[in-house]
């Protein structure tokens, strides 16, 4: 089957529609879809953008209906652990005021509605990753030893199971870690004295990496993120490990969640990232339309920029995108 593989959305549903109409997608009994192809979802639906509601009334039933695939990403993680219940009190995400800053957009669309717990157990069932055998696709990176592990020890399907939630939540597991590094990326610590602010503007001493790049040798040049944090990361040699190992061979991976700028264009021949910043002015929504081969190709990128600036949701208003 030939696949559509679409990034991070963050609540731009009209930019969505437009980049489905793009790629030939239409309409369909509230469905849409095409008549030859299929989409893949790198995950995060929800939070920053304006129109959280248009986008679940678009994707859920692609996935329900089995027009598309999807995997989770981190913001869904995050909202299912803010609504999680800790045992002894509280939830397994704080309920601080950062992190209701940074899900606020979700919060006001479907918090105290009879839909929320529902689309929060819907969230559950997104798999981690998806193993097409010829296609993989993760939202952030490729782990091998760390999916395998999670398969062995909870759900070889890559479901977030209870137990996984729990156990994913507290920092020193193993599955701590391990879904840290699917949803978020890898992380190596900067030099003592050295950090910088990521889009938030909250100050990090971590830099996600280029995890598949061995001829990175600095830290600047390891960096994976915006290009406009990239000048504050010191041009210093890397003090220990950044890789996971992916071979040239190995199925071609697409992942989401960096914020990438400039044109779309694969990280190696067999990687690419489709998070082209859709929620930032200037950004994009984009695409990847894969027919089978190993070697990816720039011309196979296909981009929307993003519509919905200015745009205010009213809670519902948006149901009818």
């Amino acid at each position: 089957m030939s696949y559509d593989i679409i990034g991070d959305i963050h609540g731009h549903a009209t930019t969505l529609e437009a980049l489905l109409v793009e790629l030939g997608y239409a309409p369909v009994d509230g469905v849409w879809c095409h008549p030859e192809r299929r989409a893949i979802f790198l995950g995060d639906f929800i939070d920053r953008g304006p129109q959280q509601r248009g986008v679940i009334r678009i994707v859920r039933p692609m996935i329900d209906a089995g027009a598309a695939l999807a995997v989770m990403g981190n913001h869904e993680l995050n909202a299912i652990a803010y609504a999680t219940p800790r045992p002894g009190g509280g939830h397994l995400r704080e309920h601080n005021v950062k992190n209701y800053q940074q899900h606020r957009a979700f919060l006001d669309a479907y918090e105290y509605t009879p839909e929320y717990h529902e689309l929060i157990d819907w969230f559950c069932r997104l798999p981690l990753w998806l193993d097409l055998g010829n296609l993989r696709v993760v939202h952030a990176c490729w782990d091998e030893e760390a999916i395998n592990r999670l398969a062995a020890a909870h759900d070889r399907r890559g479901s977030l199971s209870n137990s996984l939630l729990y156990a994913a939540t507290a920092e020193g597991n193993w599955e701590f870690d391990a879904l840290e590094t699917l949803l978020k990326g890898k992380e190596i610590p900067l030099p003592p004295g050295y950090s910088f602010f990521d889009k938030e503007g909250t100050q990090r001493h971590h830099i996600r990496v280029r995890w598949w790049d061995g001829e990175a040798t600095t830290y600047r040049s390891v960096f994976l993120g915006h290009e406009e944090s990239q000048t504050q990361i010191p041009d210093d040699e890397i003090e220990g490990d950044h890789l996971i190992e992916y071979s040239h061979s190995a199925p071609p991976v697409f992942m989401g969640h960096y914020w990438l700028s400039g044109k779309p264009e694969p990280l190696a021949d067999n990687i690419a990232c489709l998070d082209y910043s859709v929620a930032r002015p200037g950004g994009k929504l984009v695409a990847y339309r894969w027919n089978g081969e190993q070697k990816l190709l720039a011309a196979n990128f296909v981009s929307m920029h993003t519509q919905e600036f200015g745009l205010v949701e009213e809670r519902g208003l948006d149901d009818t995108l």
